[in-house]
């Protein structure tokens, strides 16, 4: 899972605004930046490790002068998160023209895909599927002599999850796997201005765009001189947007679509009052995505809502630290108990998921520690069963706890007096869609996208 954003413009400074857009799809991914720009010459690019407001300085945003701009904010799926090479927007020649590449998502065939490049005699420096991306759309270029056929070309052979963001010196291009998996939208800038596209509807509102519509499944969006322009891509085929991006990904601000993450979280914890009622004196969520949940619970069962965690907004997001020793400090540093308002009292504590179960028994530890009489877990998802092969860093069943421990035995293992999860029919309900719409195979091992027997149940090696 990252975040990428890309703009046109011939008004705006398309570097500064990036940099808003990226700062507000930082959840998104917190180990790299960059951003790339097209002046109508040539491209640049700067990117480095780290947060957005760590890798850019004002010097670097005036350095960057230009109509055409992308971004990108990365998480790796696995491995090499510390280096250089694999940070975002990856460059690559068309004779020569440049191009840069901003990638979310992750690709099931990136051996096969590297080898047959390599066997082609071109050089990759990087481990990332996303460099095999730009590399392939690069050479389908050469041989097409236009780079939308390169584009077409290239989503022909690639499978997986892809939300793709791809400039020249003057010219945005976005396109997104044929299944969706992966969100990608389209804002429109003030006063005809420009266009802008982002992972998230957030990265729209950062710099006052509008919202037009969702990149369809399989489109390929140009955008330029001459306006917005669809230019095909590849057949759509069933659509699967990741739950996980209304469970817990998306800001509670954005909305994938048509639905407001806000609502639908509240409606997850309205259903889970519902399904998994309980006594208490008060219920509280987990920052950021229990929160909303925690509202829709207390609203449903009539219990008290208080907010029982105070939360360092200077501190990443947990679940996507690159280890399980960052993730069980980052808990530590992220999240303090408010004493007074937990000592004492029976407590409904609502969280999006329980992955690998460390970090939570860690969070129940310290509410115990603080003085909570009895603490009842209460998930926004079904118990995550399955590994993930589109974006998310759960690549085996062994590091997953539900497929190995009753939900008893989870209760026990995180040390709570109770503990239910979200049905999944409850929580496809809340997202006003049908089950249909979603990649559900972390709960149900259905895989919308082939994942070959090599991948399948092993470490990845390769990741966006």
């Amino acid at each position: 899972m990252c975040g990428v954003f890309g703009i046109w413009s011939r008004e705006e400074d398309v570097a500064r605004l990036t940099y808003f857009g990226l700062q507000a799809l930082q959840h998104r991914g917190q180990e790299s930046a960059g951003i790339a720009v097209g002046d109508g010459n040539t491209v640049t690019t700067v990117k480095n490790l780290g947060l957005v407001a760590q890798v850019f300085e004002e010097t670097d945003l005036k350095s960057l002068p230009g109509i055409v701009a992308i971004g990108h904010t990365r998480y790796s799926t696995t491995g090499s998160s510390n280096a250089w090479e694999n940070a975002q927007p990856h460059m690559s020649s068309i004779g020569r023209q440049l191009i840069a590449l901003g990638h979310n998502g992750n690709l099931v065939n990136t051996a096969q895909l590297r080898e047959r490049l390599i066997n082609e005699g071109v050089h990759l420096s990087s481990t990332t599927d996303s460099e095999a991306i730009a590399s392939l759309v690069g050479e389908f270029t050469k041989r097409t002599s236009h780079i939308r056929e390169g584009i077409a070309e290239t989503m022909k052979i690639i499978r997986g999850a892809y939300a793709v963001v791809l400039i020249t010196e003057s010219a945005l291009y976005a396109f997104r796997d044929p299944q969706g998996i992966r969100p990608l939208c389209i804002g429109e800038l003030a006063n005809g201005h420009g266009f802008v596209v982002s992972s998230e509807t957030c990265g729209l509102d950062i710099v006052g765009a509008h919202f037009v519509r969702e990149v369809e499944p399989g489109e390929v969006i140009k955008i330029s001189e001459n306006g917005l322009e669809t230019l095909g891509g590849v057949p759509a085929a069933h659509k699967a947007l990741c739950m996980f991006e209304y469970v817990y990904f998306a800001r509670p601000d954005s909305e994938i679509d048509g639905a407001s993450m806000y609502q639908v979280r509240y409606q997850m914890g309205t259903c889970l009052a519902q399904e998994a009622p309980i006594e208490a004196d008060m219920v509280m969520g987990v920052p950021d995505s229990g929160v909303p949940a925690a509202a829709g619970f207390a609203h449903a069962s009539g219990i008290p809502y208080g907010d029982g965690l105070a939360k360092n907004r200077y501190v990443g997001r947990t679940f996507i630290a690159p280890s399980q020793l960052q993730r069980e400090l980052g808990i530590r540093l992220k999240l303090n108990p408010l004493r007074h308002q937990i000592e004492g009292k029976r407590l409904v504590v609502v969280d999006d998921s329980i992955v690998r179960g460390n970090t939570m028994r860690q969070l129940v530890k310290m509410l115990r520690d603080f003085g909570a009489k009895e603490v009842h877990m209460r998930i926004t998802s079904p118990p995550v069963m399955w590994p993930c092969y589109y974006g998310i860093d759960i690549d085996s069943r062994d590091q997953l706890i539900a497929p190995h421990k009753s939900i008893d035995e989870i209760r026990e293992h995180i040390g709570a007096d109770s503990l239910a999860y979200i049905s999944v029919e409850g929580m496809v309900e809340s997202t006003g869609h049908s089950a249909d719409q979603f990649c559900l195979a972390c709960f149900n091992g259905d895989y919308p996208v082939e994942v070959s027997g090599d991948m399948a149940g092993n470490k990845l090696a390769y990741e966006g």
